[in-house]
């Protein structure tokens, strides 16, 4: 593991957006970025997807139902994919994951997994490596766009997303971004940890 610190993320230097805030600026911040890389870091191991189709088939017990929806995203994820590569503006995710996984993560590596093959670009990183960052809190869950704006998205103690902390002062936002690259120069990519870790599960999600 590089040296490296877990920035900080200073409360009177954020703004608090809702939900709704958050996802209506986010898309048009994203579509907006042109020759720009963008980073994502999620250390939750328990979400509770909000209007996610194959996440509440899953939710009702329909394991089939939910991977075939899952499949079903192909030409929507290949599209995205493609339109991020032609405003040169790739997206990077790292994907923090603890063993033994919880089924809601073997459920989303096989999302990860489908995202990779359509061309997104994710790692993995065990819990194990990060562990030492944490003495005080777990990692945030974090996304930068195109180097300007940080969001800290926020969670219920249950997982239901509940909007977000926007920080635009560059300090912080470089400090993240380079702390996420490192972890993700550091990850393993989700297909090979896929086939190591989840392929063989599919039965016990």
């Amino acid at each position: 593991m590089p040296e490296l610190r877990v920035p900080s993320l200073p409360d009177m230097r954020g703004h608090r957006l809702a939900r709704a805030d958050y996802r209506k600026e986010f898309r048009t911040r994203d579509a907006a970025i042109h020759y720009k890389s963008s980073w994502k870091l999620e250390r939750r191991q328990h979400f509770e997807e909000v209007g996610n189709a194959s996440r509440d088939a899953l939710r009702d017990g329909d394991l089939p139902k939910a991977l075939r929806l899952l499949e079903g995203r192909r030409e929507s994820l290949r599209r995205a994919v493609a339109d991020n590569e032609a405003r040169d503006a790739p997206f990077h995710r790292v994907r923090i994951v603890e063993e033994p996984l919880t089924p809601y993560m073997r459920w989303q590596l096989h999302s990860l997994r489908i995202r990779a093959e359509c061309g997104d670009r994710i790692r993995v990183v065990p819990a194990n490596e990060v562990t030492g960052y944490e003495t005080r809190t777990r990692l945030p869950e974090v996304v930068i766009l195109g180097g300007s704006v940080l969001y800290q998205v926020l969670y219920t103690d249950g997982g239901t997303p509940n909007g977000a902390v926007r920080y635009e002062d560059p300090a912080v936002v470089e400090s993240w971004e380079y702390f996420i690259r490192s972890l993700y120069e550091l990850g393993e990519d989700v297909t090979e940890f896929f086939q190591r870790k989840t392929a063989d599960l599919v039965g016990e999600l």
